[in-house]
């Protein structure tokens, strides 16, 4: 019988890792700034990638820890894990990832990374693997189209997610002829008015952040504060499978349900998440 032992985790090429994140993913989407891509093999078979990036507000993320160099942090962009894995597969592969930038890239002091509390989970194996909880807030990084397609606000607006914007002017075309001209015509941009006015909207829910120090030492210039986790069901972020965690009654004598997804995009994200 397979275990997490048994994994191996070794450098892979962005097209592979792309092609598996597409298949295996929950958004189907990769993160265009990814530079480190890690498979997860068993058997010979690669069943799983981590793909490791800047964060694209890189300027907004540096400032987390005090004293962080331009180089000195790095974002888990996507985590997408096949069916065929073994249990405790993503902790384990974490680890082995971890170490292995410690080794080849020790300039890297810490690692941030996001759970997607609206479509996804509100990272019970980023807890599991050492990460500290330093943020929660209310999605407005994923918004969704009247038809159900969901894009991040980052890939919308900013200059390097051409194809995602191509898709995206598509579906606004789609909904409203007028706008839609509109859209096509124009090349990306800051602004998020177009896809308002077709009715898009941030999908309910919330954006968990975490952070791994890969230097403890780096710990004691967090500039904010860490969250117990247990704040996380206390504002109603908790989420299972793309499911919000119901909370039951105090007084029903029930527990909260438990449980969580595996963490993705981040990073946007999903700066993610991705």
């Amino acid at each position: 019988m397979t275990s997490a032992k048994d994994l191996i985790v070794k450098p892979i090429s962005g097209k592979d890792a792309a092609a598996l994140v597409r298949r295996v993913h929950y958004s189907g989407k990769v993160v265009q700034n990814s530079q480190l891509h890690l498979g997860v093999f068993l058997d010979g078979r690669l069943e799983g990638a981590m793909q490791f990036g800047p964060s694209l507000d890189k300027r907004r993320m540096q400032g987390l820890v005090s004293g962080t160099g331009w180089n000195g942090f790095i974002e888990l962009n996507r985590m997408a894990f096949g069916e065929a894995l073994p249990r405790n597969s993503e902790s384990r592969a974490l680890s082995v990832a971890f170490r292995m930038i410690r080794k080849t890239y020790p300039h890297i002091e810490w690692i941030v990374s996001f759970s997607d509390g609206a479509q996804c989970g509100d990272g019970t194996i980023y807890r599991a693997s050492g990460f500290l909880l330093t943020g929660i807030k209310k999605n407005t990084s994923i918004w969704k189209a009247p038809s159900g397609e969901s894009f991040s606000r980052t890939s919308l607006t900013d200059g390097s997610s051409k194809q995602q914007q191509q898709q995206a002017r598509q579906i606004v075309s789609r909904t409203i002829v007028t706008k839609g001209a509109h859209a096509a015509q124009a090349g990306g941009g800051a602004s998020m008015k177009i896809y308002k006015d077709a009715g898009w909207e941030p999908i309910p829910g919330f954006q968990i952040r975490y952070v791994y120090f890969l230097n403890p030492a780096a710990r004691e210039r967090l500039t904010v504060p860490v969250l117990p986790f247990s704040k996380i069901d206390e504002m109603g972020a908790g989420m299972y499978k793309g499911k919000p965690k119901r909370m039951k009654q105090a007084n029903s004598g029930d527990q909260p349900e438990s449980g969580g997804a595996a963490p993705t995009h981040t990073l946007h994200i999903l700066s993610g998440a991705q």
